[in-house]
């Protein structure tokens, strides 16, 4: 019995032969041991999977962090086609899929598509069976060769922005607002439909006013 809100504290007298309801674990180093057991056989059945997936390049949001590169959730379709992977075999060999993320631009998707073919290329895939190599499979693959436990250790993300050396600011520099000519840049993208739309209005009553 708990005590709950304004009410009576209760006398618990423990009446009910409470020493046969006392619920032991005993079997707390036993079951330690089976689940260990469970996960080796497990993964001997799983057979060599990788250990780490391998994650796209992408650019946070917002043109606070877009500057920097970080490691994504999962590469694009777009990326997958141009690499010659399949999405659904892409999961089986260590490859996350993202169906959300979308490709801004050329840039990035060359990016993505280097990593994976380069993924591809270090990539050993063992037969299901022993002597049964089927289409996708490495030829003569020794599970004897050293294996890579870190993908991003492997294929690192580049750096986003490369600094430039330092040299004397010109003129033309000096003259240069680049706040303002970032913030009109933003401006201009966000009204083009309103602006095309005012002048439309505009040579529509100019046409009336003719006639």
């Amino acid at each position: 019995m708990g005590f709950r809100h304004n009410n009576v504290l209760h006398r618990n007298h423990f009446r009910k032969d409470w020493q046969s309801r006392v619920k032991t674990w005993f079997d707390q180093p036993g079951k330690k041991h089976s689940r260990r057991v469970a996960r080796q056989e497990k993964a001997a059945k799983a057979g060599l999977r990788p250990t780490e997936l391998l994650r796209p390049a992408v650019r946070p949001p917002t043109i606070r962090y877009n500057r920097k590169l970080r490691a994504g959730r999962g590469f694009t379709k777009a990326e997958l086609k141009a690499a010659g992977i399949r999405a659904k075999e892409a999961l089986s060999i260590g490859i996350p899929v993202d169906h959300r993320r979308r490709n801004r631009s050329e840039e990035g998707l060359k990016l993505n598509v280097e990593r994976l073919e380069a993924y591809k290329a270090r990539l050993v895939v063992f037969p299901k069976k022993a002597g049964k190599v089927k289409k996708g499979d490495t030829e003569g693959a020794d599970k004897s060769t050293p294996a890579v436990k870190s993908a991003q250790a492997a294929f690192p993300i580049p750096a986003g922005m490369t600094a430039e050396q330092p040299r004397s600011i010109t003129s033309e520099e000096k003259e240069f607002n680049a706040y303002a000519a970032l913030r009109k840049a933003r401006s201009d993208a966000r009204l083009v439909g309103v602006r095309a739309e005012r002048e439309k209005k505009k040579r529509e009553e100019e046409e009336a006013k003719r006639k």
